[in-house]
Order: structure tokens, then sequence, then C-alpha cells
């Protein structure tokens, strides 16, 4: 029988061009007992996501930094190979690569990448995910692949971890879990999306045990080393968690019941919003929570009772 892994928790994305707000969000994250610091892939929505997290890297000499997610398709993986190489050295040992498909289709409207169909860009990130782990692993690489090619390259610099960085893939479908189950450290456990939106009525308990079938079935072995992580997309401290949760509901369009017991989703006070997360590490196995920078201050009693625990 496997220990429980301590938990840890994320946030970040601090979307402003300013030095002065970005180390007093920094600051604040560290007070509040945070350990991660995540930022997206966006365009037009943040700041560059190797520069941001370098410039975290630096604003504290402790927090680990990661990507939540690049997006594969707005990088050769060659490129993100030397970017990720150059944080993990720079930071002395602190970056988890984020990677993923892809999926806002804003992004790929306004600068006219190809958005192409799911099974094509999860084909692509597979493929991307391979390359990627040779270079890092220092490896002088020829491949030539369906979307890639490559003739005697090496990367630079030297990671700190070894043989490279975390690898960290999130999803909500089969394909892409498996990929995640096969591949990566650390599985992100999300809804699917349509249209450039995560689908809510995707978010209920059930729906979750199923994505860790799929991510045993595909990772064999593996499955008791994998670090499972979840994206909690609301925080609401309350005394009255039906009620709240009923009035959520309405305006979300799913069943009240959904988000009780979502691991997208917390309801109640705080000793109930404990009891959940500790829920979580139990029935999922998650043990890696971030959440996004609005609820930040609210999770932060949860953070401080349960972090390292």
């Amino acid at each position: 029988m496997h220990s429980p892994r301590p938990f840890r928790f994320g946030t970040g994305g601090y979307h402003v061009a300013s030095r002065t707000k970005l180390l007093a969000f920094v600051r604040n994250m560290e007070d509040l007992g945070y350990t991660m610091y995540v930022t997206p892939d966006h365009f037009g929505a943040s700041l560059d996501v190797g520069i941001q997290l370098m410039a975290v890297a630096e604003m504290s000499p402790t927090l680990r930094i990661g990507s939540y997610v690049f997006a594969n398709d707005f990088r050769h993986p060659a490129l993100l190979a030397r970017e990720a190489a150059a944080l993990d050295a720079l930071s002395n040992g602190r970056f988890e690569l984020g990677l993923g498909a892809g999926y806002l289709e804003q992004d790929y409207a306004t600068t006219h990448i190809p958005f192409d169909p799911p099974d094509v860009r999860v084909s692509r990130l597979a493929e991307s995910v391979t390359l990627l782990k040779r270079l890092l692993a220092g490896e002088t690489v020829t491949m030539a692949g369906t979307y890639y090619t490559v003739t005697k390259l090496t990367n630079f610099p030297t990671p700190v971890q070894h043989p490279y960085p975390p690898l960290f893939i999130a999803g909500g479908s089969r394909r892409v879990l498996s990929l995640a189950a096969r591949e990566a450290d650390i599985v992100g456990l999300l809804t699917r999306s349509h249209g450039g939106k995560l689908d809510l009525t995707d978010c209920s308990a059930a729906a979750t045990l199923q994505r860790i079938e799929w991510i045993r079935t595909a990772a064999g072995a593996r499955f008791a080393g994998l670090e499972l992580n979840t994206l909690v997309l609301n925080v609401t401290i309350t005394d009255h968690r039906q009620q709240t949760a009923d009035d959520l509901a309405r305006r979300l369009g799913v069943p009240a019941e959904h988000l009780l017991d979502s691991n997208h989703f917390l309801i109640g006070s705080v000793d109930q919003i404990v009891e959940a997360i500790q829920m979580w590490r139990e029935r999922f196995g998650i043990s890696y929570i971030a959440v996004i920078r609005e609820y930040m201050e609210a999770l932060a009693p949860a953070v401080a009772c349960l972090a390292g625990q």
C-alpha cells in the first residue's frame, strides 16, 4: 500500500505587465502557503510564459514554476525544449513542463494558426512529447515524423532535473489522458472542452472516476508513480452550502449535485472544504490542487491546513 502524496497547491497566471504588481502577488501567494506558480498560454491574456516564469523564479528562491500549459501548436518542440531546459537550469531545478494540445479556438482564430481537428492536434502533441523528452534527456536526435523532422539536433543547456523536468499533461478526453498516463509524471484531470470552453456538464465525480480508470488502464505499472492534479474553478466560503450550490448550478446550467461532488468546485465552510479536498485524495488520488487566481485568497485557509500534509 502506497502512502498518499502530500498535498501541494498552486496558483498564478497574473495578467499584468508590472514587475511591482507581480512581485506583490508572488509574496502574497508565498505567505498563503502556495508552493507552485503556474501560468496559462494564451494570446492577449497574460505575460509570455517563459519570461513570466523566469521572473517569478528570480523573485522567489523557493516557489516551483510551471506552464499550465504550453499550447503545443504555438512552438516547434525543438524551440520549446531549449526554453524548458533554460527555465530549469536558471531556476535551479524548479521548473515543471506542462504541455497540452491547444483548445482555445480564439487563439487560433486571431493568429491564423490552423485549428486542426482534435485527433490531429493530439497526434501532433504525442509526437512532440517524444521529441521533447529525447532532447531534454541529452540525446542527439534524428527523427522524421509526421509533423516534425530534425537531423542531428542537440539541446542546450542541460536541465538540472534528470532526465528532464517533470512533464505535466492535462486533459479531459480519453486519448489525451491515455497519452499523459504513458508519458507524463503529472496528470491533470480536466473536463472535456467544446468550442474553446470547458464543458461543465462533465464535472461530476462519476466523470472523474471514469477518467482515472482511463489513466489507470493506459499507465499500467506506471500508475502508482503518477501525481494527479485538478484545477479548481470556483471556491465559495459559505455556511449555506446547498443553497449556494443551487444558485451557482442555475447560473452554470449544471446539476447542483455535480458541483458538490466535483473536483473542480469547492463550496461550503472552511472545514467542509478541507474535508472535500481530503476526500479527493482518498477517492481520486488527487494531491496537487491548482486554483485560478481569483480564488487564491478564498482557498487560503484550506491551504494553511493541508499544505505538505
